[in-house]
């Protein structure tokens, strides 16, 4: 008698990827233990990325190519295209995937399995950070959960994330209901991960990392190792956007009202300065909550560009 498999689809969204999204592909439909179906949506491309992906698909039933739907500027709009339209009826769990990592062969198995022995919503984990030199480094975004870190940052790369159904049904009906504010969002991780903690379902994030990372000139979002992504972190919010994001997250998971988010969702002076000392409640690592603490004063006393 067969074993019946977790149904799990893949949302992958594309973009100039003929580097690497064969390798990638590979990985994903190689996984243990589960059904996949990839669905990939493509941001129009230079280098032959739809032709080479109708090509593939059509080698593959378990790949399924989005009809072509204008340019999105950014992965986080490909990625809310594909929630959108994408039918999970079927389905156990929603995973994303970037083009241009490389999965563990057991990613969604283990995904799986710890959300199920765990009975939690929604799953994201560590990864390894490789370059073309070869070298790694293990990104480790593993620390404790705090009170509000959701609201300020993501649960680790959004290509490890993996949901229930439940969970992916709400989301997109909420998504829906804001369609056009949830285009002004730049990161859908985040965003993901405060819509679930803010609606009270269960995260987890392993420590154990299940896929490698690629780094290259080209990532929208990297590894954040060494000083140059502090540099280029400040200047975020020093630019006003870091703290903008804040305030739409804010809104979009409906948390405007509560006590403590109404005494610095305005973001004022003093507003600012009160928020730094809840730099423990508001981000996970160690080294954030202290870059935290120092970003508000600093934003409190020179301000930033877009106020």
């Amino acid at each position: 008698m067969s074993v019946k498999h977790p149904k799990v689809a893949v949302l992958l969204a594309a973009y100039n990827g003929m580097q690497w999204i064969e390798e990638q592909l590979a990985s994903i439909l190689g996984q243990l233990a589960v059904d996949v179906t990839v669905y990939i949506s493509i941001d129009p491309s230079t280098d032959g990325t739809e032709a080479w992906c109708a090509a593939y698909a059509a080698q593959r039933p378990e790949v399924l190519i989005l009809p072509t739907a204008g340019s999105f500027g950014g992965a986080s709009r490909n990625f809310f295209r594909l929630m959108r339209d994408v039918n999970f009826q079927g389905y156990d769990f929603i995973a994303f995937a970037d083009q241009d990592d490389v999965w563990h062969v057991d990613k969604l198995q283990r995904a799986v399995h710890v959300m199920q022995e765990r009975q939690i919503d929604a799953y994201s984990s560590n990864v390894i950070a490789f370059w073309p030199d070869g070298k790694t480094h293990l990104l480790d975004k593993a620390q404790p959960q705090v009170e509000w870190d959701y609201l300020f940052e993501a649960a680790g790369p959004g290509c490890t994330y993996v949901m229930g159904k439940r969970l992916a049904d709400s989301l997109k009906t909420s998504m829906l209901d804001n369609w056009q504010l949830l285009q002004s969002v730049s990161l859908h991780d985040w965003y993901c991960y405060a819509f679930a903690r803010s609606h009270h379902y269960r995260w987890y994030i392993d420590p154990e990392p299940s896929m490698n990372y690629r780094q290259h000139g080209r990532n929208q979002v990297g590894a954040n190792k060494g000083l140059s992504p502090l540099v280029a972190r400040y200047k975020t919010i020093h630019d006003g956007w870091w703290f903008n994001q804040v305030q739409l997250i804010v809104r979009l998971v409906g948390r405007g009202g509560d006590p403590f988010v109404r005494t610095w969702l305005e973001l004022r002076r003093r507003q600012l300065i009160t928020l730094s000392f809840s730099a423990l409640r508001c981000r996970r690592r160690v080294r954030d909550k202290v870059f935290f603490f120092c970003i508000c004063w600093v934003t409190a006393l020179i301000g930033n560009k877009s106020r």
